[in-house]
């Protein structure tokens, strides 16, 4: 059984199928996964993302009308910005310093990393959802809960602090 038997003429997924969750999860995962990633920039963070937000969407499985990637979608980007709201960040404050990293083996982000990290987290979705996940600006507001204006906005700033962001200024050999 695909993926494609499990909907039916009017687009909507069949509840009943059996292995219905577990064809999409085989088949998505990977696409989910890559989404994560670019939204934590950490590959723990990002596997503990889509494992909560396929664990929230196979709770709700039977209520899922149409297409189940953009509900699944929307639960990780939903579920990534209520992580950032915590207040606890896993830290833990201590006296001593750990030994710094060897310089050979210390590897530096790209600069884009560096600059993406510094964009609000709501902007860094916008562009994740837009232009690394290719998504169109509907798409992207429908995900994220919000209007088109607010996506096309949001997306300007981002690309605005990114334009100025001392990081890829130096990368292009800016001196500012």
């Amino acid at each position: 059984m695909s993926i494609r038997t499990v909907v039916d003429s009017g687009g909507r997924v069949d509840p009943q199928a059996g292995a219905t969750f577990d064809e999409f999860v085989a088949a998505r995962s990977r696409a989910l996964l890559r989404t994560a990633y670019l939204l934590t920039h950490d590959h723990a963070l990002a596997e503990d993302l889509l494992q909560t937000a396929l664990t929230k969407a196979w709770f709700a499985w039977r209520r899922i009308d149409g297409s189940p990637e953009p509900y699944v979608r929307r639960i990780l980007v939903n579920t990534y910005a209520s992580w950032w709201r915590r207040k606890w960040n896993g830290e833990h404050p201590t006296d001593e310093l750990p030994e710094p990293a060897s310089d050979e083996t210390r590897t530096e982000p790209t600069d884009l990393w560096q600059a993406m990290a510094r964009l609000p987290r709501r902007q860094r979705a916008v562009v994740v959802l837009r232009y690394f996940e290719d998504l169109t600006g509907a798409q992207t507001a429908e995900l994220l809960g919000c209007s088109v204006g607010t996506v096309k906005s949001q997306c300007s700033k981002a690309l605005a602090k990114l334009r100025i962001d001392p990081a890829l200024a130096e990368a292009q050999g800016d001196p500012r």
